[in-house]
């Protein structure tokens, strides 16, 4: 989730009069302008899913068989069917990015919004946008998000602190008047550069775990206080560390310009982990965070490398966990 330059406007496409009969039924129920469908014909599951060109795709969430991406340029919520790696847009974004995102079991995308110190939340059955959020005001970047505890926890790569918006009951959205400012304190140093990035939560569900891309630290954060604590990760590095995942004792983190997944089993109060093994793939281009299906993730590849351009091709790749 590596802060970059959002000028670029993905060209708006045709209308997309239905999704075809293959998109997964919470996706089907959208008709949104959007880029049109892409992605291949099949019905098998693609290892390689084409995202639409120009797109810049960071955030990955996945509920069913359907992911969902946003886009770096200008916010736009894609859905893909990983059956037949169809999709199509399902939520005009609002020019400002989409970074992060985590979908809920009622169907809800919860969208970190970058450099607009925002976030907002979707309906994934039709686009709408059900709340947004103003998190903050001046210089931030809303980075990552994390559903723990009943509360949607968003990171901000420019400043020592945590977001909370906390959810009521039966998983009602909050007021704006609700949201949480979460100083850090502990053995968390912010730096110059970019800070907390990716985040998730402990095996317990009981604190967060959040990745300092500028140090390759990894933190277990007290949501209640604020304090933070240095994972003991045997002296690896998280260089480059990225979107993170937690998977039962699990933990996956992506490693951007190092193409790589790191791979921890964590202790149950995620205080420390210990490396099991890296993934790589030959088509990782820049990978920047992750989610699960079945015996498979998948990593949209941000190609932070590559000058954006209208025309630059974009990609999501499986792997096996």
């Amino acid at each position: 989730m590596t802060k970059l330059g959002i000028g670029l406007r993905v060209a708006t496409l045709t209308l997309a009069t239905a999704l075809l009969g293959t998109l997964a039924p919470a996706v089907a129920q959208a008709h949104h302008r959007g880029h049109g469908d892409h992605g291949n014909s099949g019905g098998s599951f693609p290892a390689v899913v084409a995202l639409p060109n120009g797109f810049r795709p960071e955030g990955i969430a996945i509920k069913g068989k359907t992911a969902y991406f946003g886009s770096l340029a200008d916010g736009d919520i894609y859905a893909v069917n990983l059956r037949t790696g169809k999709g199509t847009v399902i939520s005009q974004g609002p020019g400002t990015p989409s970074v992060g995102l985590k979908v809920d079991h009622r169907g809800r995308l919860f969208v970190a919004g970058g450099p607009a110190g925002d976030a907002r939340v979707v309906d994934t059955r039709t686009g709408a946008i059900l709340k947004s959020y103003q998190l903050t005001t001046g210089s931030s970047f809303i980075n990552d998000v994390a559903l723990v505890r009943n509360t949607a926890w968003f990171t901000d790569s420019s400043n020592p602190v945590l977001y909370g918006l906390p959810l009521g009951k039966h998983g009602s959205l909050p007021a704006a008047s609700a949201k949480i400012t979460q100083p850090l304190t502990g053995d968390y140093v912010h730096q110059a550069g970019f800070n907390l990035n990716g985040i998730t939560g402990t095996p317990d569900g009981k604190a967060l775990l959040a990745v300092q891309s500028s140090t390759g630290l990894l933190f277990r954060i007290d949501p209640k206080t604020g304090v933070t604590t240095k994972v003991d990760l045997g002296g690896y590095a998280l260089t480059n560390g990225d979107g993170l995942l937690t998977l039962g004792h699990k933990l996956y983190v992506v490693q951007n310009r190092l193409n790589k997944v790191a791979v921890f089993r964590l202790g149950h109060d995620g205080t420390s982990g210990v490396l099991k093994k890296t993934l790589t793939n030959p088509g990782f281009d820049v990978p920047t965070t992750v989610a699960a299906f079945g015996k498979w993730l998948y990593l949209p590849n941000a190609r932070f490398s590559t000058t954006p351009t209208p025309d630059t091709t974009y990609t999501a790749v499986r792997v096996k966990r």
